[in-house]
């Protein structure tokens, strides 16, 4: 298993590091309740969530009590599972069994196959879970139930990383009730071929419509990912690398008006769809008004009609052309549907 396996555990103290322990082995071994050191409230809680960010294989308990006793330098901690120690055992071995599954048809991929294939599984087989139930934020509801919220899909992709090698740990940011957001954010820091980037599967799977998959948060530096990502509970690694950004990779991220036009051509053609990143500076306004020129006058001299989505933050922009003259459709992207108000 790659390092990051006890990423969080490596960030605590001695007394932390030893709660951890204590809590993770009562987790593992199913038990009714353990002792674990005495720690505050909010050490014990963070540490429980940690454990699980660590290891999303513990999947079955979200939430915890526990018992105090005077003079004591333990508490007695009570989990509480979702389902009976039965069903866990066979949902252990459910998941086991698909996680290796999933896994070995990416065996012979390189790193970067395996994070897209890890991806594009995500955007195609998992739908975001609005009614936000206990098992979503959890590998059950992602690979078991194919429905999740942004933290089981965070684990599901960490767990399937774990299995194919790759240096993965989950990101979490706090909810901001002044910008809406009214809920943590989970997402994923990974290595690939020795350089860290963000990666976020639950923004491009609200993002990913009739069959276009984007990859609008694959491989991101901090300087893009805090574009319209909160700052992050507990510290990850540094990823300044941006030359991997999927589609500047991919040659789709274009810096003048002159290539989106040659491009938006020979898209209004093959009746294609178009999807691209700007890097031609800041996507001001002004900017966006002279690109939606562009798309409506190559789109009005085949009779088509330009239907422009935008991913404003992180300047991607989406352009389906259909048959017929009309006015120019433009539609504001929310990647981060389900947590906002």
């Amino acid at each position: 298993m790659p390092k990051s396996t006890n990423y969080y555990y490596d960030q605590l103290n001695k007394d932390q590091q030893r709660a951890y322990y204590a809590m993770k082995q009562g987790l593992l071994n199913l038990q009714d309740s353990f002792p674990v050191p005495m720690l505050s409230k909010k050490e014990l809680s963070d540490i429980y969530f940690m454990i699980r960010m660590d290891c999303p294989e513990i999947f079955y308990s979200v939430t915890f009590s526990y018992k105090y006793y005077p003079d004591s330098t333990a508490v007695e901690l009570v989990p509480q599972y979702l389902f009976t120690k039965d069903k866990i055992k066979e949902h252990r071995q459910a998941m086991d069994a698909r996680v290796k599954k999933l896994a070995r048809q990416a065996a012979n991929l390189d790193e970067k196959g395996k994070e897209l294939f890890i991806h594009d599984f995500i955007v195609e087989n998992v739908k975001y879970d609005k009614l936000k139930k206990a098992y979503s934020h959890e590998i059950i509801g992602a690979l078991g139930n194919g429905v999740a919220v942004c933290e089981g899909i965070a684990k599901a992709v960490k767990i399937l990383c774990d299995e194919l090698n790759i240096w993965c740990i989950i990101a979490l940011s706090e909810a901001n009730p002044d910008k809406g957001i009214k809920y943590r954010h989970a997402w994923n820091v990974i290595q690939i071929n020795g350089q860290y980037y963000h990666l976020d599967a639950t923004f491009d799977n609200t993002l990913s419509k009739e069959d276009v998959i984007r990859y609008d948060y694959v491989n991101l530096s901090d300087k893009q990912i805090f574009r319209d990502h909160e700052p992050v509970i507990w510290k990850v690694p540094a990823c300044n690398d941006s030359d991997h950004f999927y589609y500047k990779e991919k040659k789709v991220s274009w810096t003048t008006m002159d290539e989106v036009r040659n491009r938006t051509k020979q898209a209004v053609k093959k009746g294609k769809v178009l999807l691209f990143h700007w890097r031609g500076g800041y996507l001001t306004k002004e900017v966006l008004s002279e690109l939606l020129e562009v798309f409506d006058q190559e789109a009005r001299a085949k009779e088509k009609q330009a239907y422009v989505s935008v991913n404003w933050p992180q300047a991607v922009l989406r352009v389906r052309f259909v048959d017929g003259v009309g006015e120019e459709q433009l539609e504001m992207e929310e990647a981060n549907e389900g947590e906002k108000e």
